[in-house]
């Protein structure tokens, strides 16, 4: 007989921890019913949540809490780190039997490698275990949608099949993972299905192109495959393959097999096999945000985000809601507390100018998710808004055997018709910087050890939620009160692909949330000669309502601008050509319906000459840099913060 092992955290639950550290999880979607399948299967745990026996006995309650009944056996619950296979061989071992009876099931690619170097078999996916047990493939495919069928159409039959979402780039095509069997399932209810490579241990991302089109001369094509994909035109797949080609091209220090799945909005489908490094994922010449991370959901389908986008795009018609835009009341308080200095003493914390912490020794020169600083900072940040009154929640996560954490920082309204979010992400990179080793011979960018300060990307984000929630916190303790939740969120893995906002996001729509908008920064402080200009990016190519809604975010965005900062220029971009559409946090909740804004500097939109940083996932990106300017992050910070403020009511 079979044992099968669950990984817990974004496979199993999706996670949250307390500042005490306890943890609450909460089972994903289809978990249940996969697990009343195995009811006569021996079933078990190997996961992580951290070093010691408190930890152990915080995520055994949390289990138990979660998933009563389900694992009863203890030999088979197995704590540890999953960064070799070590930890697997001893869950062969407890299970006793042969690690070919073993089943691993992890969303990690990394893991799941480990899992097989040890003898298990493995399945990227809940949905997939039974597979798993009876050695079945799991493979990546397109889904093509014809004209008399609809997204909601494809998720009844998805969702009684062995079939997971991965990601949904139009109404009329979706990439997902599924069985044969699944497959099956998807072509005898009338949908066309592509089939590509094996899951295996690979993740997929979308990897976008910027390169004018068509693509440059010289190229050599990639091999295009016998059946063109549905949903998309036949020179779409032609520049997927020719993205591919010039990427591979690019990289000749691949580490690790990547294949094509295809073209996607913009670029091209890949899996990428375990350990790959994201840095080696790259078209020269690509913009911020070029490469996304794609996670496995069965709840993509649902995007249950649009009927609070639909609200919005109303005007959340409530009593006790300002009619005429933001209250002067609100404006100054908002000038009071969201300075320059505040700006800065925030930012000099964070890249390493100024210890992490007044009157405490400890600097932190990266907030790499490699870099052990960066959890550091995530737990200071935690602390900072634990100071201010709010409640504090962590959303721990794993990359690469790295633990990882979002910040949620919350000041909870009773009766609320949806949460409003203000968000950067708290990671940082010197990927692009150049390096060299003692005899001064060039070297690739050492994440775990070079410094990351990251003072702009995204420290200046950063410390502008920070002074949001100082200006909130001081508001509330003057006796004002928001009709709505206000939420400040930090997430981690930003430079990796999304991969925090992503979780947040999917955590938040499995669980039921409703969320009004939100307001995400990266990248506020470059400023080089020229005017002070904004950019409001409310574009997608999601298709639906979250379109209006994100376009009528904007307008509320711009409204506040005038208000606080008459002297800002705002630049509004929409539609599916926004050049930051799909490439910042926001986007995390766009792809669930959600509305979403990003504000950055003049560094996206393709304005002469641009004014933001020139020193861009550089080891230069420091507060000192003469292109850094807190003023100017001061005066975006106070346009969002009056922005957030006045849509909670406030």
């Amino acid at each position: 007989m079979a044992t099968v092992y669950f990984d817990i955290g974004a496979t199993l639950a999706d996670v949250s921890a307390a500042p005490d550290g306890s943890l609450t999880f909460r089972p994903r979607p289809r978990v249940h019913e996969v697990l009343d399948a195995l009811a006569a299967t021996d079933v078990g745990i190997i996961s992580n949540p951290g070093p010691g026996e408190r930890a152990r006995a915080h995520a055994a309650a949390a289990l138990g809490a979660a998933f009563p009944g389900r694992f009863t056996d203890g030999a088979l619950i197995r704590w540890g780190p999953k960064d070799s296979r070590a930890i697997f061989d001893g869950a062969v071992a407890a299970a006793g039997a042969d690690a070919e009876g073993c089943v691993f099931v992890g969303e990690d690619p990394d893991e799941r490698a480990f899992a097989r170097e040890a003898g298990l078999r493995t399945a990227p996916h809940p949905v997939f275990a039974g597979a798993a047990v009876e050695g079945r493939p799991v493979l990546w495919i397109r889904i093509s949608l014809p004209e008399d069928q609809s997204l909601t159409d494809l998720g009844v039959v998805a969702n009684a099949a062995e079939v997971v979402p991965v990601h949904v780039p139009s109404a009329r095509l979706v990439l997902a993972m599924a069985t044969a069997s699944g497959v099956e399932h998807l072509v005898d209810a009338g949908f066309a299905v592509d089939q590509q490579a094996p899951v295996d241990d690979t993740v997929a991302f979308l990897v976008r192109d910027d390169r004018p089109a068509p693509p440059p001369s010289g190229i050599p094509a990639a091999p295009t495959p016998a059946a063109a994909p549905a949903g998309g035109p036949a020179d779409g797949h032609a520049r997927a393959s020719s993205a591919f080609a010039f990427m591979a091209g690019g990289l000749a220090g691949l580490t690790q097999t990547v294949v094509s799945l295809g073209p996607a909005p913009g670029g091209v489908y890949i899996a990428a096999a375990a350990g790959t490094p994201l840095e080696e994922l790259h078209i020269p010449g690509a913009r911020h945000g070029h490469t996304e991370r794609l996670l496995p959901d069965p709840g993509l389908l649902a995007r249950p985000g649009e009927l609070d986008a639909m609200a919005l795009a109303a005007g959340f018609p409530r009593p006790g809601f300002a009619a005429a835009g933001p209250s002067p009341e609100t404006v100054d308080a908002v000038r009071a507390a969201v300075t320059s200095s505040a700006i800065r003493g925030h930012t000099a914390r964070l890249s390493g100018a100024a210890p992490l912490v007044d009157g405490e020794p400890r600097v932190v020169t990266s907030r790499d998710v490699s870099n052990p600083g960066n959890m550091v900072v995530v737990d200071t940040l935690a602390a900072q808004f634990h100071r201010l009154g709010f409640t504090v929640t962590l959303q721990p996560f794993t990359w690469r055997g790295h633990r990882l954490a979002n910040v949620e920082a919350e000041h909870r309204v009773e009766g609320s018709d949806g949460a409003v979010l203000v968000t950067a992400h708290l990671d940082s990179t010197a990927a692009y910087g150049e390096f060299a080793d003692p005899a001064g011979r060039p070297r690739p960018y050492d994440p775990g050890t070079d410094p990351a300060p990251g003072a702009d990307d995204d420290g200046s984000g950063t410390a502008a939620v920070l002074a949001a929630a100082e200006c909130l916190s001081t508001m509330v303790a003057a006796g004002r009160t928001p009709a709505r939740t206000v939420r400040f969120v930090l997430f981690n893995a930003e430079e990796q692909g999304l991969i925090g906002s992503k979780y947040y996001a999917r955590a938040a729509a499995a669980n039921g949330e409703a969320i009004a908008a939100v307001l995400q920064m990266d990248m506020i402080a470059g400023l080089q000669d020229g005017p002070r200009r904004v950019e409001i990016h409310a574009g997608t190519a999601v298709t639906g309502p979250v379109a209006a809604a994100s376009n009528a975010l904007g307008d509320r965005l711009a409204e506040a601008a005038a208000a606080v900062e008459p002297g800002l220029e705002v630049q509004r971009l929409t539609g599916s050509a926004d050049p930051a559409a799909g490439r910042s946090d926001h986007a995390s909740f766009h792809e669930r319906g959600w509305a979403a804004v990003a504000v950055s500097e003049n560094f996206f939109a393709d304005t002469s000459p641009a004014t933001g940083t020139r020193q861009y996932h550089l080891p230069g990106d420091i507060l000192e840099d003469a292109d850094h300017n807190t003023e100017y992050a001061a005066e975006i910070a106070r346009a969002v913060t009056v922005a957030a403020l006045t849509l909670a009511g406030l």
